[in-house]
């Protein structure tokens, strides 16, 4: 069963920009019919806001001084 392809807004993007694979995942499933090109568009941002929102946070914890494993709590 073949699906008319239909143009959808570029509205779509920012789900995956605020919400990184989860939103990429939900506007895939949303588009994968009417605009199948977006759909994978959509979802590839997703994994790339998560894959730069791991890198961030690597460089944001291995910057802040004094952190190591034991956090100076005694049990």
């Amino acid at each position: 069963m073949s699906f008319p392809e239909k143009q959808r807004s570029n509205a779509w993007f920012l789900l995956p920009f605020f919400l990184g694979l989860i939103g990429g995942i939900i506007a895939f499933f949303i588009l994968r019919r009417n605009d199948p090109k977006k759909a994978k568009n959509c979802l590839f941002l997703g994994i790339t806001m998560m894959i730069a929102g791991i890198i961030f946070n690597v460089l944001i914890v291995t910057s802040v001084p004094g952190m190591d494993s034991g956090f100076n709590v005694n049990i």
